[in-house]
């Protein structure tokens, strides 16, 4: 019944057959830990596999206890990262440091892309054909390592490739409607761009709402540096995980019911894009279609106000380095 329940949307229509292997990367960790629970409650996944450099294996046997109908592994250290993905159609990856007062997500970058091209070159090596969910910051950075040496594996699929950004349309959601006071269930903003500061765009024009321009400059750079907030008051102790790992488990469960069959699943998300080619912009969030391969649709745009062209304006050359960063990292001599 808990597991219904938290995950309601279209599981009974869905055709998905038992059998998803979905394994996390990181599991041990802020975001893992909470994000392991929720996705041990998902029905669509018979096989959890939890790895980590500490830890895993007292996190598994502790969500091991819980009674839906999934095994639970837990995977520690390099030796037995092959195990941990060997048959996962999805790999998560939460891994890395978390951001402390005064950082940026820019500011993870050393550290966390050495941790995503380690686990990246594993996956490369035993799970080439998985479905990968990077949420490790800095996203817009972070997802063309992984392109990078899936690419130098001769392996890169771009369908299979995605940023995690639904906390971002999850936190707008969240302050439109507190704003507005109405239900942020029923609310629904398109945003594009990236994972960071200015390059997360909120397009509040397309919500159908009317807003003031101070509501939508109040809202749009609370959106943008939301995730501030939270590491501010965690005080020192960490950076948004409970939030993370709702979004992330949120679009794990919308992709494993779209490799399954279901139709109409659109969810937005950091992929190899078109939408901003014209701008050299190669990796971009919009809506996508999910579908058996994994990206089956990228969303445009749509029409936007002049704030937002300017918003667009703004985040494009952001873009453009964080994207040079994470490749130059990999092909770096």
């Amino acid at each position: 019944m808990l597991a219904s329940r938290i995950f309601s949307r279209g599981f009974a229509s869905s055709s998905f057959q038992r059998g998803a292997k979905v394994a996390v990367l990181g599991a041990a960790g802020g975001i893992g830990q909470p994000l392991s629970l929720l996705l041990k409650l998902n029905p669509h996944i018979d096989r959890l596999s939890l790895y980590d450099i500490v830890n895993t294996p007292g996190v598994a046997a502790d969500l091991s206890h819980i009674n839906t109908n999934s095994t639970v592994t837990g995977h520690k250290g390099p030796e037995q990262l092959g195990a941990a993905l060997k048959d996962a159609q999805v790999i998560v990856i939460p891994a890395g440091v978390p951001r402390k007062p005064g950082m940026t997500r820019d500011d993870l970058f050393n550290t966390n892309a050495g941790i995503v091209k380690t686990l990246a070159e594993a996956a490369a090596k035993h799970a080439p054909k998985a479905h990968i969910l990077v949420i490790a910051n800095p996203v817009n950075s972070t997802v063309p390592i992984v392109a990078e040496v899936f690419k130098k594996h001769n392996v890169f699929d771009a369908k299979r490739l995605f940023g995690v950004t639904t906390l971002d349309v999850v936190r707008a959601s969240t302050f439109v409607g507190q704003t507005k006071k109405t239900n942020p269930e029923n609310i629904n903003v398109h945003v594009i761009g990236g994972h960071s500061g200015v390059t997360i765009m909120p397009l509040l024009s397309q919500t159908g709402t009317k807003f003031s321009k101070e509501e939508i400059e109040a809202l749009t750079n609370r959106i943008q540096f939301g995730g501030d907030e939270v590491v501010k008051a965690k005080d020192g102790t960490g950076s948004a995980t409970l939030s993370m790992a709702q979004a992330g488990a949120r679009f794990t469960d919308s992709l494993l019911r779209a490799l399954g069959g279901e139709k109409g699943i659109v969810e937005p998300t950091y992929v190899k894009s078109h939408v901003a080619a014209k701008d050299g912009v190669e990796y971009f969030s919009t809506n996508v279609e999910l579908g058996p391969e994994g990206v089956s649709k990228i969303h445009d745009i749509g029409p936007m106000s002049d704030y937002e062209k300017k918003l667009y304006e703004a985040a494009i050359p952001e873009l453009k380095n964080n994207i040079k960063k994470g490749v130059d990292f990999v092909n770096k001599a």
